[in-house]
């Protein structure tokens, strides 16, 4: 009797070990996935700022240092490994704070802010951004869920005997990008 109720513990602690473990390994394929999906919309606006550059130096030449701070920005976001969150993280910042430069710049040009094709650009920039910040926020969640199972007992027993590791987050990295913006009447 003795034995098969130590069989019987074997085998449940078995199944629970194997339930945690599959667990965590869908959590981290979340992670990846959500990545994945990040880095999708991050393509997608790397594509369009030439266009984009390329439409602003039609009508704003002399801005030049914009222009070769977006495109420079856009080089350095290119070359960075596609599994190098942080480091993807902190360039996309600075990215999105030369863009924002050019858009200023394209403020001061009301041909090129009435043209179609820069228009259409700004358009698809805007939808873009939209689509990242979602996809940040499923990759965010995504790393917390992993985050939790590895470091809370008993998944973390398993995490660490099969060497899973906690995930970073796609955090900003400017504060000026978290300040809230002044509003005077």
């Amino acid at each position: 009797m003795a034995t098969w109720f130590i069989l019987a513990f074997l085998i449940a602690l078995s199944v629970f070990a194997i339930i945690l473990y599959n667990g965590l390994v869908k959590k981290r394929q979340m992670v990846e996935e959500g990545w994945s999906g990040i880095d999708v919309q991050l393509k997608r606006r790397a594509n369009l700022i030439p266009n984009l550059v390329e439409t602003v130096k039609g009508y704003a030449s002399h801005e030049s240092e914009t222009l070769d701070t977006v495109t420079r920005m856009r080089a350095q976001v290119t070359a960075l490994p596609k599994d190098d969150v942080v480091g993807r993280a902190k360039a996309e910042g600075e990215l999105s704070q030369a863009l924002g430069r050019l858009f200023a710049v394209a403020e001061a040009y009301p041909d090129l802010k009435a043209s179609k094709n820069f228009s259409d650009l700004h358009s698809s920039l805007d939808e873009i951004e939209h689509a990242i910040q979602m996809a940040r926020r499923y990759y965010n969640g995504a790393v917390r869920g992993l985050n939790v199972a590895v470091e809370s007992f008993p998944s973390n027993l398993i995490a660490n005997q099969f060497k899973f590791e906690k995930a970073e987050y796609f955090e900003i990295e400017d504060e000026t990008d978290r300040a809230v913006p002044k509003v005077q009447f």
